[in-house]
């Protein structure tokens, strides 16, 4: 995606908002899921996705993308890429899940709000408040919530 003066922000509510999904994927064996990418077991790939992301979002938000990448080197760290298609309500979002042993990161291939506004504002604050009214409250958020 061409990066404009919002991605980062956007980028970075993604990440807030995904970020116990990819902690349950990284406690996966790197190298399970490596070898799933390399025989195309996409099917296993979009199981254990849904697996992690039913535990925080509700069904159908968040998905594998059918697509991944690794880096595995002789005594090097490994990294997981994971394509992930994420649809909390009004907005189609493409990303690039990475997973390493102590980290995660996320960019943003493509966004499409379905009724976008002229103001990118009020997209980035759709984008935020429709991750959240995706995802089940954990304890202690209820009272949070506004």
């Amino acid at each position: 995606m061409k990066k404009c003066p919002y991605s980062a922000q956007r980028e970075q509510i993604l990440a807030e908002a995904i970020s116990p999904v990819a902690s349950e994927l990284r406690l996966l064996d790197a190298a399970d899921l490596i070898s799933l990418l390399r025989f195309e077991r996409y099917g296993n790939l979009g199981d254990l996705v849904a697996s992690a992301a039913e535990l925080y979002f509700l069904p159908g938000t968040v998905s594998f993308g059918l697509g991944g990448d690794y880096n595995l080197e002789w005594g090097g760290p490994a990294e997981v890429t994971l394509d992930l298609e994420i649809k909390p309500r009004g907005i189609t979002i493409y990303a690039k899940l990475a997973l390493t042993e102590h980290h995660a990161g996320i960019e943003i291939s493509h966004i499409a709000f379905d009724k976008a506004s002229s103001d990118p504002d009020e997209n980035t604050a759709l984008l935020a408040r429709s991750l959240r009214d995706a995802r089940y409250l954990v304890r202690g958020e209820a009272a949070h919530a506004v």
